[in-house]
C-alpha cells in the first residue's frame, strides 16, 4: 500500500533517471567536455574585457592615440570587443555542434528510452 515511487505523468521521466544519468560516466564526460571549453574562452574574455577596462582608466593616453584620421586605439579597442563577442559565440556553436551535442543527444536518447 506505501509504494515510495511518487506518481508520475505519463511521458515523464522518473527523477531517478535523472539522477542515474547524473551519475554516469557519460554525463561526467558531457560537463568535462563542455567546461574545457568554456571555462578558459570566459578566462580570455574577461581578461580581455577587464584590459580593456583598465586602459580607458589608467592608460587615457593610449587609447586616445589617433590611427587613422579621427579613429582611436580606443575606439578599436571597443570595436574589437564587438569582435571578439561575435568570434567567441561563432567558436562556441562549433564547438558545441562538434563535441558537446553528440554527446548530449545520447544522453537524451537514453533518459527518452527510459520512459518507454
Amino acid at each position: 500500500m506505501n509504494d515510495p515511487t511518487p506518481p508520475t505523468t505519463p511521458g515523464t521521466i522518473p527523477a531517478a533517471e535523472f539522477h542515474r544519468v547524473q551519475q554516469s560516466p557519460e554525463f561526467s564526460n558531457l560537463r568535462k567536455t563542455f567546461r574545457s571549453f568554456a571555462f578558459p574562452m570566459t578566462a580570455v574574455f574577461l581578461i580581455w574585457y577587464f584590459a580593456y577596462i583598465l586602459a580607458s582608466i589608467f592608460a587615457k593616453e593610449l587609447m586616445m592615440t589617433k590611427v587613422i584620421g579621427d579613429m582611436t586605439v580606443g575606439l578599436l579597442f571597443g570595436i574589437g570587443q564587438f569582435v571578439s563577442t561575435f568570434l567567441i559565440t561563432w567558436l562556441y556553436i562549433r564547438y558545441s555542434n562538434k563535441k558537446v551535442d553528440p554527446i548530449a543527444q545520447e544522453i537524451r536518447e537514453d533518459l527518452e528510452g527510459s520512459i518507454r
